[in-house]
């Protein structure tokens, strides 16, 4: 495959070039981001609380691979290539599920323990010579951060704290600003899936920038007026957006909400923090709840979102109507993913061949460019 060469020559200061639209439409493409993104770096796959007894066990896809996140009989997560050893059967089929003791293949009955070991197979005995580590299953490195299991497939995964942990950091200017939301124990309120008929980068792409949201956010921008103006979070280290004049929650109407969370100080009150960490993860702080959505790349234009609100395990717990904070964000949603998949059919035009151009408010989306095609390996001016 030839690609595009990027140049930011011809253009006047204040724009700046995008990708080429090939990149968001070639199949090769998308299988290097699978192999150099998805399968090498950390994936937010899921929230640990969704495996709450061992024997949970749920299915995710990261790149080209499936992957078996469970909690073993210690209360610990571990995580395994879906493929048996035997003759590469998938082990588990359905997406979620629960086992009592173990994993077994169904279709030779090959059985491994929460652990990954092997310890049963017809005639095994008769297989002294087999040792039952060595034919486990092909374990997946697995870290938990914000109460969220991440995997990387890597032989040698990049260091979580530089890449993943220092988004925060990077976004935030202060390593322990997350931390006072307690994201690890809330509970979720709310859980709503998107299948997006576009490419994952505009949905990145879309969520670092504002310059729309005047445009298809109304309800957005009465809430945080300054979104107004085209700037979004991001755009500023440290920067989180303030509440409107009346505005007493991050609800769809305004309204109050519910109490700040425990840890949340003065300084981050009434105010919006987004975060978005590198490959697929966005997560938005606000003091009484946070939202974090992970995104699942299937295809070059087919993109699944699954989207959580998490709030105090007390508000959860007493039944408390979530609805209006989920509300505003979900109209987010959608007015952010129906103008990706308004966009994806663009990317193949000839209008689109050398790309488009980032406007001043902008620019910052350059350098998430410039990390992709550094990933890629592909030559950029």
């Amino acid at each position: 495959m030839t690609t595009t060469p990027i140049s930011r020559t011809p253009f006047p200061p204040s724009l700046v070039a995008t990708l080429p639209g090939h990149y968001y439409t070639d199949p090769e493409v998308f299988r290097r981001e699978q192999e150099r993104i998805f399968e090498s770096l950390w994936f937010c796959a899921v929230r640990g609380a969704d495996l709450d007894k061992p024997g949970a066990f749920r299915t995710v896809q990261v790149g080209r691979e499936n992957v078996i996140i469970t909690r073993n009989r210690a209360g610990e997560l571990r995580a395994f290539l879906n493929v048996c050893r035997h003759r590469g059967a998938r082990l588990c089929t359905e997406r979620a599920g629960a086992v009592r003791r173990t994993l077994q293949c169904p279709y030779h009955a090959w059985t491994y323990d929460l652990d990954g070991t092997l310890i049963a197979a017809p005639n095994l005995i008769k297989m002294p010579d087999v040792d039952r580590v060595e034919y486990g299953l092909i374990k997946v490195a697995l870290r938990e951060w914000l109460g969220y299991a991440w995997v990387c497939l890597a032989d040698e995964p990049p260091s979580f704290e530089d890449t993943v942990m220092h988004a925060a950091v990077e976004r935030l200017g202060d390593a322990a600003a997350i931390e006072h939301y307690g994201t690890e124990r809330l509970a979720l309120g709310k859980r709503v899936t998107y299948d997006v008929r576009a490419n994952w980068k505009l949905i990145v792409e879309n969520f670092m920038e504002c310059y729309h949201c005047a445009t298809i956010h109304p309800e957005l921008t009465e809430v945080l007026p300054e979104f107004a103006d085209g700037y979004a979070a991001q755009y500023y280290v440290g920067h989180g957006a303030e509440f409107g004049a009346g505005i007493e929650g991050f609800t769809v109407d305004g309204s109050a909400g519910f109490g700040r969370l425990p840890a949340v100080t003065a300084d981050q009150d009434r105010r919006y923090y987004a975060i978005t960490v590198k490959p697929t993860v966005f997560v938005n702080l606000v003091p009484d709840h946070v939202i974090l959505h992970r995104m699942f790349p299937l295809a070059e234009d087919r993109t699944v979102v699954e989207c959580d609100w998490l709030y105090a395990p007390e508000v959860v717990a007493s039944g408390a109507d979530v609805s209006k904070s989920v509300e505003l964000f979900h109209r987010v949603n959608v007015q952010d993913f129906e103008a990706c998949e308004r966009t994806q059919p663009a990317m193949s035009s000839r209008a689109y061949r050398r790309g488009g151009v980032l406007v001043p408010n902008e620019h910052h989306i350059g350098i998430f460019h410039d990390w992709l095609l550094d990933r890629l390996g592909d030559a950029h001016a």
